[in-house]
């Protein structure tokens, strides 16, 4: 470590550090011209705040639930790919701090640790507790998806986000310049097949991801399939990668129990709009029928607060986490976690909250920048 960690871009930019380019640049990048990718921070610098003061917050209460589930603040971990590409340890090593912390975290169907593996290091010892849900991707094999969600049952996780905004791959163009695909040592975990646990040898000049979801995807999917997968759990359904009110209203009238606002990393569709602009108008369009959470460009406590000000129940964060899983294992994480819950902590007492119930739109307000030429 090269001296003491204040924010979220010191932990990157020890990440860049100690990663391999092509590992590095697949955690960071987005798609084509990344602009959605710039814009999912910017957009957090469009709102100001507006505190009220006098209101005796000598104590903060951070805690809420997600899905019915508690959790000990509106932070938890969103699905990253193939974790042990930045640590050894990988997802169990985050699931290690999500259990420390007492907060959620959302496993990826692309893991590079079992879904058995991942619950295990989230149980494994007494004290604060954590919640495990599952990422899912629908798989051409609808059977074969079926498995992962009865594991994910029998295991104990508490919900499914399943991903609707990938029927192919974005077109990152550092994936394609490096030829990206999993190092030879590691798999994704959860599949016994060579071609399913994006572990083939070669996939040409492409960025082998986009090979892999090419072949093994459906990209067919509709609003009925997610009829299908509600039939076919008991476990509470999240859309993740909704963008608009009409998907959102689409979402509740099949019976979703939650829609994560996700432009996936702004690594899908570059143009899009960040997310943090467009929550508003999804948690208009719910009117209460569901939970919304959002994900995408969040580096601050204040961030969370501005999300959370503007109707987010939670917020989910992806690259932090994976900068600090390389920067120290599941250490790295827990000082991630532990950052922004500090920074969320102090920024609610300084806006005026003592608990995420006194959260309200009244305190952030949209400026408008324009130009003076």
């Amino acid at each position: 470590m090269s001296g003491q960690r204040v924010c979220i871009s010191d932990f990157e930019d020890e990440a860049k550090r100690v990663l391999p380019k092509a590992i590095y640049d697949y955690y960071r990048s987005g798609a084509d011209q990344q602009q959605s990718l710039a814009d999912n921070t910017a957009a957090f610098n469009r709102w100001r705040f507006f505190p009220r003061v006098l209101r005796d917050v000598s104590t903060i209460d951070l805690s809420c639930s997600v899905l019915g589930q508690p959790i000990s603040m509106p932070v938890g971990v969103a699905a990253t790919a193939m974790q042990r590409m930045a640590h050894p340890d990988g997802e169990t090593a985050t699931a290690r701090a999500c259990r420390a912390a007492g907060t959620g975290m959302m496993l990826s169907s692309w893991a590079t640790s079992t879904i058995e593996e991942v619950m295990s290091a989230m149980t494994s010892s007494p004290g604060d507790s954590g919640v495990m849900w599952l990422q899912l991707y629908i798989y051409k094999d609808r059977d074969l998806t079926l498995s992962l969600v009865r594991r994910a049952e029998e295991a104990g996780y508490k919900g499914i986000f399943v991903t609707v905004d990938t029927p192919y791959l974005g077109r990152r163009w550092d994936d394609v310049r490096n030829r990206f695909k999993l190092p030879s040592h590691l798999s994704m975990s959860n599949f016994t097949s060579a071609t399913l646990a994006f572990s083939e040898g070669s996939y040409g000049n492409d960025s082998g991801l986009a090979v892999y979801v090419a072949k093994a995807i459906d990209p067919t999917l509709s609003w009925t399939d997610i009829t299908w997968l509600k039939k076919h759990t008991h476990l509470p359904v999240v859309v993740k990668g909704i963008l608009t009110a009409e998907d959102a209203i689409q979402a509740v009238d099949h019976g979703v129990n939650g829609i994560l606002v996700s432009n996936h990393g702004a690594r899908q569709l570059d143009g899009v709009p960040a997310t943090l602009d467009v929550l508003e108008d999804v948690v208009s369009a719910v009117q209460g029928r569901c939970e919304v959470y959002l994900d995408g460009g969040v580096r601050r406590g204040t961030d969370v607060l501005k999300a959370l000000a503007l109707g987010a129940k939670a917020v989910f964060i992806g690259r932090p986490v994976l900068w600090g899983l390389a920067c120290q294992g599941d250490q790295g994480v827990s000082e991630v976690l532990e950052l922004l819950r500090s920074e969320l902590r102090l920024a609610m007492a300084l806006a005026g909250c003592r608990s995420i119930s006194e959260i309200s739109r009244s305190i952030v307000r949209r400026v408008e920048f324009t130009s003076r030429i």
